[in-house]
């Protein structure tokens, strides 16, 4: 399968470097007041911050609803946020997945968590908060970075993480696809992030 440091990079969370976004400072806004910057962090990852709560809650009309509770949440919580103790980026998806998590507990419903997908919703939070701290400039270093790490993987695994974070492809698709176990599947992409942020690091 064809990779590049690049489309992992970029298209795992589109972000032109050029065109950065300082979640932080939105954050900030949101806490005086700003209501125009809880909108910019909607339009911004709005469909992305979606995904997050539909992967867990599983039907899109709850989800949406999820999503909704959360930035009541964010807006009312914005000046408890510390960009001393992570990213602002990091802590926005943090507050929706812990939206939907408390959803599925507080409905009482017969829902499996897929404690899998969840570390990969973490694993994308993880790669949003590194690359907005990313000055443009080193742009060019990080990426070489990257691609060594990516090449550092056994194949197979690295063309799950290709498949999920490129691809957007589920656990079960990259499974059909590969024709591979869905349980070896979450393995490998599980592995295979956490051997990536220790190479990264």
């Amino acid at each position: 399968m064809h990779y590049d440091a690049a489309s992992f990079f970029h298209r795992a969370h589109p972000l032109n470097a050029a065109d950065t976004f300082d979640y932080d400072a939105a954050l900030r806004a949101c806490a005086r007041g700003d209501r125009q910057a809880l909108q910019n962090i909607y339009q911004r990852d709005g469909r992305y911050l979606l995904g997050v709560a539909l992967r867990i809650v599983r039907e899109r009309a709850q989800a949406e609803d999820v999503l909704h509770d959360a930035f009541l949440s964010i807006w009312q919580r914005a000046g408890s946020f510390d960009a001393g103790k992570g990213a602002g980026r990091g802590w926005i998806y943090s507050v929706v997945r812990h939206a939907a998590l408390n959803f599925v507990r507080g409905n009482g419903r017969d829902v499996r968590i897929d404690e899998e997908a969840v570390q990969a919703i973490d694993d994308q939070a993880a790669l949003d908060a590194y690359r907005s701290r990313i000055d443009p400039y080193e742009l060019g270093a990080d990426l070489g970075k990257l691609d060594t790490c990516l090449g550092r993987l056994e194949p197979a695994r690295r063309d799950c993480i290709v498949l999920a974070y490129v691809d957007g492809c589920s656990h079960g698709e990259i499974a059909e696809r590969t024709q591979t176990p869905l349980g070896t599947v979450k393995a490998w992409i599980q592995r295979g992030m956490r051997a990536l942020r220790e190479c990264m690091a």
